[in-house]
């Protein structure tokens, strides 16, 4: 099956590396015109200039700190302008945050909302007028498999993910009336630039080839995914194709989570 998005204008955040990334190069390869958002300009630059290169869509990067709410109002603002609309938005920014409870400080929890949570809430707000004004809207909030399932250890992360899926369906039945569909992507194990980073913090000893292998064997699937894998699922989510799906918080994680 082929996926279209021909006319559409999709703004991801955190959208110059890793899922994001994924995401908006499927989006521009479908046919959809895209602005990214992130906190680095110089990556931003080579992404956008890796998306032209498959695309002959328009590509927007737009520099700004999503945790930060004047930054928020700014970038919507230069996307909404730049592209004429925005009928799709992916709230893809954060990072993890995983730490015992009583390590954690009144300052952890609240970068951890600000940036994973409120961010979400700053851009939908925004977004949701111009949605509601055209009746159709994909609204896609990136969360982790621990938002239905959380470990021992994964605070904040997990709370403000846990809030993050309530607001993803709370959300779905108040605008489905107006042809904005609301769902949520869980992530699992997926390979991204994040790799590295993850081996130096669990496995330094390990090269990258035997981290994956090592932790593609916890999965049932037996591997890890693909950022590709990922930004298949959203580019579904985002397209009329997927014009009966609202309300979902739907698992990529090769069946590792405990919970549908």
């Amino acid at each position: 099956m082929e996926i279209r998005m021909d006319g559409r204008r999709a703004l991801i955040t955190g959208g110059s590396r890793g899922l994001g990334r994924a995401m908006a190069m499927r989006f521009a390869e479908s046919g959809a015109d895209v602005a990214i958002v992130a906190r680095r300009g110089d990556v931003l630059d080579k992404t956008r200039a890796e998306i032209e290169a498959i695309s002959d869509g328009k590509v927007v990067t737009c520099v700004g700190d999503v945790s930060k709410a004047q930054d928020v109002e700014r970038v919507f603002a230069e996307a909404e302008d730049a592209l004429g609309g925005i009928d799709i938005l992916v709230n893809n920014a954060g990072t993890s945050a995983a730490k015992p409870f009583l390590e954690l400080s009144d300052e952890d929890w609240q970068v951890d909302l600000e940036l994973k949570l409120f961010g979400a809430i700053r851009m939908i707000r925004l977004g949701l007028p111009g949605m509601k004004e055209r009746g159709w809207g994909r609204i896609i909030n990136i969360l982790n498999t621990g938002a239905k399932a959380p470990r021992a250890g994964s605070t904040p992360t997990t709370v403000s993910r846990a809030a993050g899926l309530s607001l993803t369906k709370s959300l779905s039945l108040e605008y489905a009336p107006h042809g904005i569909l609301v769902n949520a992507l869980c992530t699992g194990l997926i390979v991204t630039d994040q790799l590295e980073s993850m081996r130096d913090r669990a496995a330094p000893e390990k090269s990258l080839e035997e981290f994956e292998k090592f932790m593609g064997e916890r999965v049932p699937l037996g591997r890890m995914g693909t950022a590709e894998e990922y930004a298949n699922v959203a580019c579904l989510l985002a397209s009329d194709a997927g014009g009966y799906v609202t309300g979902t918080a739907i698992n990529i994680d090769g069946g590792s989570a405990p919970v549908t």
